[in-house]
């Protein structure tokens, strides 16, 4: 079930929802909560790196997701600068940059398998700072809470969460 969303200073797409987080910001710009979207700077990986010491054409998977939002009709678009490598990572940035940007509420887009372990996360991070951010899960995501069991996919997806759901609560068992 999602939490419903009336106004925020931006909406922020997190690390690992692609172009579903896109589809979501889109949505939820159109109804007025933001006019401001944000990507996160993604890492460049080893056969990104690989494209680019050969020559090829290359375009780098932030830079995607921009050309997406503009083609939605998004035309504030902020990269955050630092590049992210997890989702604790982006625990640790997203707060430092909402207060250099002067942002009091976000709405930060993931993915639903994602939502639990980034609200712990955030629950810890936020502790020293008076923001509030929102976990909004793209509806567009092709993890299915209510049907992950029925496919493989679902289930390895629903699996791996799982596990990094559960090293987190052993790392932080009063979080």
């Amino acid at each position: 079930m999602q939490h419903p969303v009336s106004k925020a200073d931006a909406i922020v797409i997190a690390v690992d929802v692609g172009s579903a987080g896109v589809l979501e910001a889109s949505d939820l710009v159109h109804q007025g909560v933001s006019a401001k979207v944000a990507v996160f700077d993604e890492a460049v990986s080893t056969a990104d790196r690989e494209f680019l010491r050969r020559g090829l054409p290359y375009e780098h998977r932030t830079s995607i997701l921009i050309r997406q939002l503009h083609s939605l009709g998004i035309n504030s678009i902020e990269e955050i600068p630092q590049t992210i490598l997890g989702s604790e990572q982006e625990g640790e940035i997203l707060p430092a940059w909402c207060k250099q940007q002067g942002f009091h509420t976000v709405v930060l887009v993931t993915s639903p398998d994602h939502s639990r372990r980034l609200c712990r996360i955030l629950r810890r991070s936020l502790k020293a700072h008076s923001l509030t951010i929102i976990v909004r899960s793209s509806s567009y995501s092709d993890f299915d809470p209510d049907t992950w069991w029925k496919s493989h996919n679902g289930v390895k997806t629903a699996t791996f969460e799982f596990e990094k759901l559960l090293v987190d609560t052993v790392e932080h068992p009063l979080n």
